[in-house]
């Protein structure tokens, strides 16, 4: 049986690994790249194996950089299902059509200012999206399932955003089995909203995220006391913006929670704020349709949204008309857009407008991949680059990873730690260089486990399993 790392190997994007094993042939996951100069290209480039020869793929959360390739697969030839958990489904149907209308914009757009050049066409059409969404297959949570005569899986909570999972896969070979565990993307325990990785007990094999891997996520309520402090000053003293790039799928909804119970402890006065993104409101409707999968905390706070004790003002905007208003307003408002890096979107207008102006700020409140415009921000760029204009860096840049949905480097290893034995093999994977490297040293010296930080492309023939009944 053999692995190969197709992305997400050293770097944080693209997440994809393909198991080859006697009869059966699949993918974990199928992300985009974001970030980099080289990302489109590669997104671009030609799968390294043929698409019609994977049986199934088994995707562990909605993230566009571990299912955005999907509807490029479906266009290249692969017809077999893919599984995922029923809120990862739905949210899937908001998410690639939405990809599928930017590479079709982008493609629009390069034609416009190519003037007789080679067409530029999408990477994929909306109607690949959706040819690819007839594949996807809803699973629910701790429910075992066999994708394959030779194959069985569980998909169990990751807490990492809504639908997220850690992957379990027990595959026969030559009468053996193996068992894989992928951990997809942890979420921090102790968080709100959703709940708690679920712990794994064994393993054969483990592949382990590590984008946060060698560091410590700032304290909760420290966090929530700087970012009082930011929407204070800015918004009533400065009279200035607060621009928040989030995430659509998770990120968004986390702070809106956030706001809400400021709000409710009277911690935060009042503020205007707006979700400038139409897949961000879709997302949030999504995620209050599984209420099932929030924590307790989480769900008394919906009830006391339900009861009519709101911000004062949300509002979510539609249409571009809506969101081109926004950039009218001069001081009190909080604008919540997408993309969460930076590099797409409506954030790049509302950043376009106030990061000139020394009374705003821009909290980023999570991971920015190397090459995007949020790292750029973040790693204190006095200029930068949007839609062709070079803009001033004067708002202040305030970046938070202790609002980030991924697990730091005490809560990995605490997750590492719940196994009963050790697994033959660990994988470190989705996370650059250093963080990976140091996560993996952390594993070795704290767990005694042999452990590889895998190559881009690399392909590893895996231990055969320990003599043991079979399930």
């Amino acid at each position: 049986m053999k692995i190969r790392f197709l992305g997400a190997a050293r770097e944080v994007t693209g997440s994809c690994f393909m198991l080859e094993a006697e009869d059966v042939r699949f993918l974990v996951d199928c992300g985009m790249r974001q970030g980099g100069p080289d990302a489109s290209a590669r997104n671009r480039s030609p799968f390294e194996f043929n698409p019609s020869s994977i049986d199934f793929v088994l995707l562990t959360h909605a993230h566009i950089d571990h299912s955005g390739l999907l509807p490029k697969l479906t266009h290249a030839g692969f017809a077999g299902p893919i599984y995922a958990t029923e809120a990862t489904v739905d949210l899937l149907g908001v998410m690639l059509p939405d990809s599928a209308h930017i590479q079709e914009s982008d493609a629009k757009h390069y034609a416009k200012r190519s003037k007789g050049k080679a067409p530029f066409p999408p990477l994929y059409t909306v109607q690949d999206a959706r040819d690819c969404l007839e594949q996807a297959k809803s699973v629910g949570y701790d429910y075992e399932f066999s994708p394959h005569p030779s194959v069985r899986c569980r998909f169990r909570d990751a807490g990492h955003i809504l639908g997220s999972a850690i992957i379990e896969v027990w595959v026969t070979e030559h009468d053996k089995e193996t068992k894989l565990v992928f951990s997809g993307d942890l979420g921090q325990p102790n968080r709100p909203i959703l709940r708690d990785p679920t712990l794994i007990e064994d393993a054969d094999i483990l592949v382990i995220e590590s984008t946060y891997g060698d560091r410590q996520h700032q304290d909760t309520s420290a966090t929530e006391d700087a970012m009082i402090s930011i929407f204070e000053k800015t918004l009533f003293e400065r009279g200035g913006n607060v621009i928040i790039p989030a995430f659509a799928v998770g990120r968004t909804q986390e702070i809106l929670y956030l706001l809400h119970r400021l709000a409710r402890e009277g911690r935060l006065r009042h503020p205007m704020v707006f979700v400038d993104s139409p897949m961000a409101t879709e997302a949030t409707r999504i995620t209050r349709e599984h209420m099932a999968l929030f924590d307790e905390q989480a769900k008394q706070l919906a009830d006391w949204h339900d009861q009519g004790h709101n911000l004062p003002y949300l509002h979510f905007t539609g249409s571009s008309d809506e969101s081109k208003a926004l950039n009218l307003i001069r001081s009190g408002a909080i604008i919540i857009s997408a993309s969460g890096m930076c590099d797409a979107g409506r954030i790049r207008h509302h950043l376009r407008h106030n990061l000139p102006r020394r009374e705003c700020s821009v909290v980023i409140p999570g991971y920015q991949a190397e090459g995007t415009l949020g790292r750029r921000l973040v790693d204190g760029a006095k200029e930068v680059r949007i839609f062709g204009e070079d803009v001033p860096v004067k708002a202040s840049i305030h970046f938070f990873d202790g609002l980030s949905a991924h697990a730091d480097q005490p809560a990995l290893l605490d997750w590492a730690s719940a196994f009963h034995r050790s697994p033959a093999q660990t994988f470190v994977v989705h996370g650059e260089p250093v963080a990976a490297q140091t996560l993996a040293d952390e594993l070795h010296k704290k767990l005694g486990w042999q452990v590889t930080v895998p190559e881009q492309g690399q392909s590893v023939t895996l231990p055969k399993p320990p003599d043991r009944p079979q399930h």
